[in-house]
């Protein structure tokens, strides 16, 4: 038996502990891990920019910052030579060939010449440039960036850099689909200024390709230059922005206007340690996760200002960088966020809380920033009834693909609003269609063994580093909002999960004996504590799940984070509160089910 005194015990102090991290202005911002990806890329454009400049302050600027994040990658290199994308990842191909890219552009050969002898050995063991190309297949948007990279500092020839159309930048963005893109729809920046730097060093053998090229040099470098938000970065992201910094500063073009703002950008994201995170915050992303978690009491001080700030975040404009319509949010509120599905489908589940202790005109201004909501969710909807990232799908990359952790948000976040009498009739009848046609992906997707595998959450340990449970997990809050936790799909998903627990009683989301972390049995036992006839299978693994959780809070182990893989290439990172968050949610949901609350 769970005693409920500890438990409460236990929901109460990671309840404080996430409240605590929100700012005065009633959100939560957050922190990324330190990204040896990041920190080498940036390395690369500093240099590059440092070397090509006419500007004395940039070039000292430039130098400065790239020498204290060389100083950070010479401490952070693992056991075996290699590097990984934060400080807990395990070695990877990719940051490593981007160590030793950036290592030699620095010409710090002599002063690193243990460190990358080993990196270089590592990346030798691994399989050079053909494990490279094997790790992303067919999809080119990380790929070719690294190529790029490593031929800028003369490790391979441009022959071996695959060519990118930057031409077809100039067309429409309602063609892109249509011109079968070989990069996923938010990488317009580097296909562009990556294939001009491989125009400029290697140029194509087709004539027509040549003057086509040659001829739209400078119209889809100002496509490049109309997407750059006011902060300078490329979705507030380094590697993007680096990549495409490098690539000009390489052709001739350090001080472009793009570069000067890139340059802004890395000195303004740039951690204290030297090092550079993934992506500058998730703030948008982990407040409406924290709202939800906490589901926050009438006449909290911070919620009408959270509310304020998440309807501040909604974009409003069709948007530059992808074009997408008005109405979504992205993750973060700085400018160069792009409105995606997954943070849509979180803002307006948070909204939904927010709403019932809002004043009267706020309900207005939430009723019609829904709608806005719903509708550009339901544009956004694929063919096959589930949901991609950024827009319907340009073609076969996952970031255009429907997804199943996407599709099962997007499907609780109609649910939240649904019978509210605030959407009107029109869209009331498309929500219904949509649910429908949502729910029919979910159930073709599911794997024989009763899982589902997201698209963001990998885990480094799995032998594809996919996270099968995360991903159930996530599906199955779907179905338990929906009341559909008795259906064939929803059973064998639980059955899944339970198989998947590890001795201690926590959860790993590589397999049952793999090492288990906060994240993945947070949201493992939210999603069991739904079952509302648990077996005894179902039973024990609750409780034992829950005891797990709250001696890891009495522990201070709730603040432990995990890398966690995203497609973006097969990044990973770490996010400060999402142990904090995930951890309040599920042990909030386990109060509600063991423990009797008198009404006062």
């Amino acid at each position: 038996m769970i005693d409920t005194f500890q438990l409460v015990q236990a929901f109460q102090q990671a309840r404080r502990d996430l409240l605590a991290e929100r700012t005065p202005e009633g959100h939560w911002v957050g922190e990324l891990s330190n990204s040896a990806l990041s920190t080498a890329t940036a390395i690369s454009a500093l240099t590059l920019l440092a070397r090509e400049t006419s500007i004395a302050s940039r070039r000292q600027a430039a130098t400065a910052l790239a020498e204290r994040g060389i100083d950070w990658l010479a401490h952070h290199q693992n056991h075996d030579g290699g590097f990984g994308d934060t400080d807990k990842s395990k070695s990877n191909i990719s940051t490593t060939y981007l160590v030793i890219a950036a290592l030699h552009l620095a010409e710090k050969e002599g002063t690193h010449q243990e460190l990358l002898e080993r990196a270089n050995a590592f990346v030798e063991k691994e399989g050079g440039l053909e494990a490279l190309q094997r790790r992303y297949g067919n999809d080119k948007t990380f790929v070719v960036p690294i190529l790029t990279n490593l031929a800028l500092a003369g490790i391979v020839p441009w022959r071996k850099v695959p060519p990118l159309p930057f031409e077809l930048s100039l067309l429409p963005q309602s063609f892109y689909r249509l011109a079968r893109m070989p990069v996923v729809s938010y990488a317009i920046p580097a296909l562009v200024t990556i294939g001009q730097a491989c125009f400029f060093h290697r140029k194509p053998r087709n004539p027509l390709s040549w003057l086509a090229r040659r001829a739209s040099l400078k119209r889809s470098l100002d496509v490049v230059a109309k997407m750059q938000p006011k902060s300078g970065g490329f979705l507030e992201a380094v590697p993007l922005t680096s990549f495409v910094m490098m690539s000009l500063a390489a052709t001739g073009r350090a001080d472009h206007k793009i570069v000067e703002q890139g340059l802004d950008f890395l000195v303004s994201s740039v951690h204290h340690e030297g090092s550079w995170p993934i992506d500058e915050n998730l703030a948008t992303w982990v407040t409406s996760l924290s709202v939800s978690a906490l589901a926050l009491p009438s006449g909290d001080v911070g919620a009408i200002r959270c509310l304020s700030w998440l309807l501040s975040c909604q974009h409003t404009r069709v948007h530059p960088f992808t074009g997408a319509e008005p109405g979504g949010w992205g993750w973060t509120d700085l400018s160069g966020a792009v409105p995606d599905v997954d943070d849509t489908a979180g803002a307006l589940l948070a909204l939904c809380h927010l709403r019932k202790s809002a004043p009267d005109h706020h309900r207005v201004i939430i009723d019609a920033a829904l709608r806005r909501g719903f509708r550009w969710l339901l544009d956004i909807q694929n063919k096959d009834g589930g949901f991609p990232t950024f827009c319907r799908g340009w073609g076969k990359l996952p970031f255009d693909r429907s997804s199943t952790d996407l599709t099962a948000h997007v499907l609780r976040a109609f649910r939240c609003w649904q019978g509210r009498d605030v959407l009107g009739m029109e869209l009331e009848e498309r929500v219904e269609e949509s649910l429908i046609r949502g729910f029919s992906f979910l159930e073709k997707s599911q794997h024989e063994d009763g899982s589902w595998e997201p698209l963001w959450f990998g885990n480094q340990d799995h032998p594809r580093e996919a996270n099968p449970v995360f991903g159930t997990a996530r599906v199955l809050l779907a179905y338990r909002d929906f009341e559909k936790m008795e259906t064939p799909a929803a059973q064998r998903a639980v059955t899944f999960l339970c198989e998947q627990q590890t001795a201690c009683g926590g959860f790993s989301g590589a397999s049952s004996t793999g090492h288990p972390t906060t994240e993945e049995t947070a949201v493992t036992v939210e999603a069991l504590l739904a079952v509302k006839e648990p077996s005894e299978q179902v039973a024990n693994a609750v409780e034992e799940g829950v005891r797990w959780l709250m001696h890891a809070t009495y522990e201070h182990r709730h603040r432990e984070t995990a890398p966690i893989g995203f497609y973006f290439a097969k990044l990973w990172y770490y996010e400060k509160l999402y142990p904090q968050i995930f951890t309040t949610s599920a042990l909030g949901r386990a109060v509600e089910k063991f423990v009797e609350i008198s009404e006062p």
